[in-house]
């Protein structure tokens, strides 16, 4: 299928038939990707944070919620380096 390039504003895009959309599964929102020289969109099928509260509950259960850092470090020492 060949598309026209059309000015976007400053940018140029291309339009996408609605078929292909629908084919794809991509509702608004696609990661572009370029391999080799090439254009590639992925459906972006997750909101994000969706599902963090499960893993969540899921890291508490195996008490793997521990800070990894102590936060009562002292930023001021002189052994702390950013």
């Amino acid at each position: 299928m060949k598309l026209n390039i059309i000015p976007i504003g400053n940018s140029k895009g291309i339009r996408i038939p609605s078929s292909v959309l629908n084919q794809c599964h991509i509702e608004s929102k696609v990661n572009m990707l370029i391999e080799n020289g090439k254009i590639i969109l992925v459906p972006v099928s997750k909101k994000t944070r969706e599902g963090w509260n499960i893993k969540f509950k899921d890291m508490a259960k195996n008490n793997d919620d521990n800070l990894i850092i102590n936060d009562d470090i002292d930023l001021d020492s002189g052994d702390w380096e950013w």
